[in-house]
């Protein structure tokens, strides 16, 4: 490889798996934490036992004589609550699970760099490596949530599932080896439109992963307020999740922070293609399909902000947005020939 230091490539490419094998030991504490502490679940209330009720204070019942044995007043029998050691346990796993993603996300922020040091240039100007950073965004930004919402920390198992998923992608199928940049790419245009791509994109995953548990959450209360209600798998998982109101403001404050970001990067790269083909704009596919992108999010924004929208239409546009964005990382990229054909794919 002319220009590139393999043994550094190879180093990184070895972090780079070590990353995920870390990432995946703490999605399964994450999901030992949701699973056996009880978190988010509450009993229903109880109301006191048919023919308990007195007529006024000190009273008898209307059914029974004034005097009650002790045998009589024993409450109907509930729902036992796990002990308490149980959920010590349970919390102390996922205290550890936060550890370990903080540990993982330095053995990939580390994989990065080394790629960058191999290549002598910024590690994302191929599908392979723009899917390694948009992966460790997502992770940042769910560490970011904690940060602001640590209620929410058992469900890092639900964000971390399509970040190994996208990693795994990316290191099988996705994979191309170091190599220079090709001229086009040689601009410093690459280091600010690619590094804002993915920040935003990566973010938008994590805020797509709250929206889709939202959505989940809110159907599960409708639903347990009928009577024949009978809750199967996607009930109970949906009982131990937080608040629906949680789920979507954790939804709405990452695109708020995201949107900007992506909007910013759409302007850079009309900027980059004016000094690289001398026009702003051309339709290009990939160009078509961040606009799309953009107008969804943009709608999901202007939405909320003026008309109020925090329940399900809302979150069906965020996860429209982000199909757009997923859309065009992997179908316009593979499939469809374009200017923007940088995959880095054979």
């Amino acid at each position: 490889m002319s220009g590139i230091n393999g043994s550094m490539a190879h180093l990184s490419d070895g972090l780079f798996t070590t990353a995920i094998a870390v990432y995946a030991v703490a999605m399964v504490g994450f999901t030992a934490e949701y699973a056996f502490a009880r978190v988010g679940r509450k009993l229903p209330s109880r109301s006191a036992a048919p023919g308990k009720v007195l007529v006024a204070a000190g009273g008898p019942a209307l059914d029974e004589p004034a005097v009650a044995t002790t045998a009589s007043r024993v409450p109907p029998p509930v729902t036992p609550t796990p002990p308490a050691a149980r959920r010590g346990a349970a919390q102390r796993i996922g205290r550890w699970s936060v550890a370990v993603l903080v540990l993982g996300t330095l053995i990939h922020t580390s994989s990065i760099a080394v790629r960058a040091a191999a290549v002598d240039a910024v590690p994302w100007s191929n599908m392979y490596e723009f899917a390694s950073v948009a992966g460790l965004v997502g992770v940042l930004a769910f560490l970011a949530v904690l940060w602001k919402l640590p209620a929410l920390r058992y469900l890092g198992g639900f964000v971390l599932l399509p970040v190994i998923l996208m990693m795994f992608l990316a290191g099988t199928v996705l994979y191309s080896k170091a190599q220079p940049l090709v001229p086009a790419l040689q601009s410093y245009w690459l280091a600010i439109h690619v590094t804002l791509v993915s920040i935003a994109e990566g973010a938008l995953m994590t805020s797509a992963v709250l929206s889709a548990l939202y959505l989940v959450k809110s159907r599960h209360d409708r639903l347990s307020t009928r009577a024949d209600y009978e809750p199967g798998s996607v009930g109970t998982l949906a009982a131990k999740l937080p608040a629906a109101a949680s789920l979507d403001k954790a939804a709405y404050r990452v695109v708020a922070f995201s949107f900007p970001l992506y909007t910013v990067a759409i302007i850079c790269g009309a900027i980059w293609a004016e000094a690289a083909w001398g026009r702003y704009w051309g339709w290009d596919p990939k160009e078509t399909w961040a606009f799309i992108a953009w107008v969804i999010y943009a709608c999901y924004l202007h939405a909320r902000a003026t008309a109020g929208w925090k329940g399900r239409i809302a979150a069906a546009i965020n996860l429209l947005g982000f199909f757009a964005i997923t859309f065009n990382f992997l179908v316009i990229n593979i499939v469809v020939s374009g200017l923007h054909s940088y995959a880095g794919l054979s």
